[in-house]
């Protein structure tokens, strides 16, 4: 298990994808693999950094862990929390419109992770936990 603490700023998260790519290269993933990974733990990352803490300084927690090919990566921010899970996590659902924030952060991770876990409270935080099994395409191919 890795765990990795880190404040919310922008320059950050190319730190965590970084992080992230040292970790699964032990799996042997292809290019493809390694990109959907990474632009999960991205998306995560920033919805820390832009809605946790209003881009104020916050700690954001990366715990990455594995078990029989599956990884699983926990994103965790102590910021204002989520009111409606699951309203967020409707595509191109977004809480900074002026910003032009696009929406699709969920989105992304649930089409590049193979299970995306949200758990939120309001003024506590929010913890989001993605798993990906590794190694599948190259068994379908070989």
């Amino acid at each position: 298990m890795l765990h990795l603490e880190f404040n919310s700023e922008s320059e950050n998260e190319g730190i965590a994808r970084i992080v992230t790519s040292a970790y699964i290269m032990r799996f042997d993933p292809d290019m493809e693999e390694m990109e959907d990974v990474k632009t999960a733990v991205s998306e995560a990352v920033t919805n820390c950094i832009v809605h946790a803490y209003f881009d104020e300084n916050g700690k954001i927690e990366m715990d990455i862990s594995d078990k029989e090919q599956i990884v699983k990566i926990e994103i965790t921010d102590h910021g204002i929390g989520i009111p409606d899970v699951k309203k967020a996590m409707e595509p191109m659902y977004t809480t900074k419109p002026e910003e032009e924030r696009t929406g699709m952060g969920f989105s992304f991770m649930e089409a590049f992770m193979d299970e995306v876990h949200v758990y939120s409270k309001e003024g506590e935080g929010t913890k989001v936990i993605m798993t990906k099994k590794m190694g599948e395409k190259n068994h379908l191919n070989g």
